[in-house]
């Protein structure tokens, strides 16, 4: 769920019609042509990301804080460096840097993370407003077992076909010391862009504890646009 509120792969606004008859096929297909569009545009960005854990549970209580800074360009990819941590060193160590390390790794294969009929299949559940925006409900199941997959609901806007709020858990525990894993992320608008803007994940662990990881990504600073 970290690789995909990381991918910045939702669509520009192109000017697309709200409309409230599409199929669940349709939806997709506008959602894969917009993001399609988004990578041609999208050229530059930095932010500065904020990660946190908060662990409850045996043995004792927990918390570590790391600050990221993302640098992409289209043309060689995506670059994250830790810049500062605090708190917990095993937090630190097994959660947020794995949390970034997942990220390279899939940005590295973009197909086997895209939302796409290809990984998922969809159903329509129909229409509610995210913020002042209507927006499509759909339920999404992966068709394999993958830690960089989820089910859940998403609601993409029906405008622009970006996906802007998703409640949903990984298809594949990490761990099997992992009992579930609960994601709520969101996204915002930057200039003419969709790119994530919070998630926040509660995991229960076996032994009794919970962890709450968050991530806020920052605000963006968007390079020139292409040509």
């Amino acid at each position: 769920m970290l690789v995909f509120a990381a991918r910045e792969a939702c669509p520009k606004d192109v000017g697309t019609t709200a409309t409230t008859n599409l199929s669940s096929a349709q939806i997709v297909e506008r959602i894969e042509r917009h993001n399609q569009e988004q990578s041609k545009e999208l050229k530059q960005y930095k932010a500065l990301r904020h990660y946190q854990v908060e662990y409850q549970g045996f043995p004792a209580n927990a918390t570590a804080k790391m600050d990221v800074e993302v640098a992409y360009d289209a043309s060689s990819g995506k670059i994250l460096r830790i810049v500062s941590q605090s708190g917990s060193k095993l937090l630190c160590n097994k959660v947020l840097k794995r949390a970034v390390d997942s990220e390279r790794e899939a940005s590295q294969d973009k197909g086997s993370t895209a939302l796409s009929e290809a990984n998922y299949r969809f159903h329509l559940v129909g229409t509610e407003s995210v913020g002042d925006r209507p927006a499509y409900m759909l339920d999404v199941d992966p068709r394999k077992e993958s830690k960089f997959l989820y089910r859940g609901r998403i609601w993409v806007d029906a405008t622009d076909f970006a996906v802007v709020k998703m409640e949903t858990e990984p298809a594949k525990s990490p761990s099997f010391w992992i009992s579930r894993t609960k994601i709520h992320y969101t996204s915002a608008r930057t200039d003419s862009f969709w790119l994530p803007q919070h998630m926040r994940s509660e995991t229960k662990v076996r032994i009794g504890g919970t962890a709450v990881m968050t991530i806020d990504y920052g605000t963006y600073r968007i390079g020139p646009k292409a040509e």
